[in-house]
């Protein structure tokens, strides 16, 4: 499910956009104090989408950005200001604008910029769990071109943690058998491996 800047409120951005500057996990009076509060409906959406993950701990909820959530952050910043936004919107998304050419030019990702305290997760790591959030099923194939939508790293890094991923146990890293399949896109996606472009990963359990 592809998920855009424009299936959200504007409360709904703004929730992602102060999960993104902490990113941590935020309880929900914090979120409040920190921006806009996130009622029931709008936490039961953004979690449907896959963009936030919700935990209750004792008497509230506490809130992080998934890794979808990540990537659309980055599209935010050129998705410019909703319908109707006040001046004070407008010159937010002025600045996640400047924000995001300054991301481009430096080929830096969102987590480079607002890195957490703790140590981030690893890119392998992160594309088991974006493998997660795709797979159908343990084991399930999935291209490359959709894992690479899921992530916000740098290709290098992304390519990288591919190759060592095909080394290990339970991953397979393959080429597309139907090559006349494969669209531009998906030319693209693919990673070199023993001098083999490949274009579909799958992990077992």
């Amino acid at each position: 499910m592809t998920v855009t800047a424009t299936d959200l409120t504007g409360t709904e951005r703004a929730v992602l956009l102060v999960l993104m500057a902490e990113s941590r996990p935020v309880p929900n009076p914090e979120l409040a104090a920190l921006g806009p509060a996130l009622d029931k409906p709008g936490r039961d959406k953004l979690n449907r989408l896959g963009l936030i993950e919700s935990e209750r701990v004792g008497n509230r909820f506490v809130h992080e950005l998934t890794d979808r959530g990540w990537r659309l952050c980055r599209d935010l910043l050129a998705a410019g200001a909703p319908p109707r936004s006040t001046g004070p919107a407008k010159t937010l998304y002025t600045v996640l604008g400047a924000l995001g050419r300054y991301l481009q030019h430096t080929d830096l990702s969102l987590a480079d910029v607002f890195g957490a305290a703790e140590p981030p997760a690893s890119v392998e790591e992160r594309i088991r769990a974006a493998y997660d959030v795709l797979a159908t099923r343990p084991g399930g194939w999935v291209s490359l071109t959709r894992l690479r939508a899921e992530l916000d790293a740098p290709r290098a890094d992304v390519d990288a943690a591919l190759v060592a991923l095909h080394r290990t146990p339970g991953v397979s890293v393959i080429p597309e058998e139907n090559q006349k399949t494969l669209t531009a896109e998906d030319r693209a996606a693919a990673v070199v491996i023993g001098d083999r472009p490949k274009h579909l990963i799958a992990i077992e359990a």
